[in-house]
């Protein structure tokens, strides 16, 4: 009986030895499975920040392009607006002035106020056509005016008094310098 009772002793202890082996194996297992789904959900945690941050970056890279392109196109267009103002100045300038230095006379209120009208109308068609106009009207009268400067002293004084002679010689020059400046600008805007 001590022989079968010792047997059975030991066979108990070795079956709670290998059932304490067995829960330590278990909870072994358990741990390395909780901590592998622990880095599981911090992987997938770390990925996600990223893709999250990268998002961010592209829509702001996407924002400062888009901003870029938009301030682009509207320095282009203040630039444009501004050269055309400019152009349109010049040309409302230049006709103020050949009608001032033309044989006709001066600008008056009233004409003046019509030009600024045509203009604003059709800026660039009407001033190229009052260009080639006032071009052909300028053209005639100066060969006109030349002609009769470059005749003989005695021809001359016949045909022109020293008042008409002073007169002719000043708006002269003033009507070249116009006719020079009226080519350049209607070259520009035929441009």
């Amino acid at each position: 009986t001590l022989r079968t009772e010792e047997r059975q002793r030991l066979a108990r202890e070795r079956r709670e030895e290998r059932e304490r082996q067995h829960a330590a194996r278990e909870t072994q297992i358990l741990e390395k499975e909780r901590k592998a789904k622990l880095q599981y959900e911090k992987q997938l945690e770390e990925r996600q920040r990223k893709l999250k941050e990268q998002k961010q970056k592209e829509e702001q890279r996407r924002a400062a392009v888009e901003e870029k392109r938009k301030q682009k196109i509207e320095e282009d267009k203040e630039r444009y607006e501004a050269v055309m103002h400019r152009s349109m100045e010049r040309s409302q300038r230049l006709e103020t002035r050949q009608k001032r230095w033309s044989w006709g006379g001066s600008v008056t209120p009233e004409s003046e106020s019509k030009t600024v009208l045509l203009s604003t109308a059709n800026k660039q068609s009407t001033s190229t056509a009052n260009l080639k106009q006032a071009d052909a009207a300028m053209n005639k009268r100066l060969l006109s005016s030349a002609a009769l400067l470059n005749t003989p002293d005695r021809t001359r004084r016949s045909q022109l008094s020293p008042l008409d002679s002073s007169v002719i010689s000043r708006l002269l020059a003033p009507t070249q310098a116009s006719l020079a400046r009226s080519k350049s600008a209607a070259t520009l805007s035929a441009a």
